[in-house]
């Protein structure tokens, strides 16, 4: 008999381990999973840590640090880790975790449901068994998992509310997928790791994401670097186009010449932010702003949160993003 495969769940709370209480749904324990991870356990040697109890609005990058020294300081002896976590910021821990630990030996992988596990028609009971699935694939890297689809942790979006198909792989296949034939893993999808395994944790919170909107005063830009915010993530038009007239460009202007780190990315889910096509973007280049491609908003936050916390200068940060790290950017 094939032995099992060793799995570590860590558990943060989220909807797939509340309980309706007196305010609405409340997160648990992994007390309220045990039916499942019972079912499980005839395929997996599971062992569980519970190290957060949150909805995930209430995760910060504290939290995301936590997540990522648990999974590097407890992953020896096992095959893979799965994360359960709420659905509402997952993209953002998926998207931080994978900066922290570069070229991670082992599957790492996010998952939750949009219904409660005690819910009867819960996908959480689905959604985990994909993870796991993913988990014991022996393919390494920080995924996420939901709906029979497994997506890099920094391609993942959530673009549902309620929708049991709550995330999408954004300008990147899919890395696996479960049919009929099992789970399906697209091996060109997966990251290739380039040393040894690292725990690199720390990261900045003084990183602002703006969605541009005509007529935007420009004066926030002076106000954000007055608050002491070293990065800024501009959510930009189109391909890219901000708003050049009526001294829109003057307030990036002196946020770069301060030292302040400014990608642009675009508001539309889908394609790649490109400064070079028009007059607007051209001259954005020429001031030093860092063109954020086809990285998802969630990712350009984490990596440029993630850069600064590793202490690099401006000029280093725009050489990093124009390096595929994990996946994140089509170079």
């Amino acid at each position: 008999m094939e032995q099992r495969k060793k799995i570590l769940l860590l558990t943060t709370g989220g909807t797939i381990a509340s309980l309706p209480g007196g305010e609405g749904l409340e997160p648990q324990r992994s007390d309220v999973m045990e039916r499942e991870l019972n079912q499980l356990r005839t395929y997996y040697d599971i062992t569980v840590r519970d190290i957060i109890c949150l909805d995930s609005s209430n995760i910060r990058p504290e939290e995301w640090q936590l997540i990522a020294t648990h999974i590097f300081e407890e992953r020896k002896g096992y095959d893979g880790v799965v994360i359960s976590h709420g659905t509402d910021t997952m993209a953002y821990t998926a998207s931080a975790v994978t900066f922290m630990l570069p070229d991670i030996d082992l599957p790492v992988v996010f998952t939750g449901s949009q219904l409660p596990l005690a819910d009867m028609l819960s996908d959480g009971p689905d959604n985990l068994r994909t993870a796991f699935a993913m988990a014991a694939s022996g393919y390494p890297g920080v995924f996420l998992a939901f709906n029979r689809k497994v997506m890099l942790g920094c391609r993942a979006v959530k673009v549902r509310a309620s929708g049991f198909s709550a995330f999408a792989s954004i300008n990147a296949r899919d890395a696996a997928q479960v049919s009929t034939r099992g789970l399906r893993v697209d091996e060109q999808v997966i990251p290739k790791r380039k040393g040894q395994a690292r725990l690199l944790p720390e990261i900045s919170k003084n990183v602002f994401l703006l969605k541009l909107t005509p007529g935007l005063n420009p004066a926030v830009f002076d106000m954000l670097a007055a608050m002491g915010y070293k990065g800024i993530v501009i959510e930009a038009f189109g391909l890219g186009g901000v708003n050049v007239l009526h001294k829109g460009l003057r307030g990036i202007h002196r946020a770069v010449e301060d030292g302040i780190s400014v990608v642009v990315t675009t508001q539309c889910l889908y394609d790649s932010a490109d400064l070079e096509v028009y007059q607007v973007g051209n001259k954005l280049l020429e001031l030093g702003v860092i063109q954020g491609r086809d990285m998802t908003s969630e990712a350009a936050m984490t990596k440029l949160m993630w850069a600064i916390g590793q202490g690099l200068a401006p000029e280093e940060i725009r050489a990093l993003f124009g390096k595929n790290l994990a996946g994140e950017i089509t170079v």
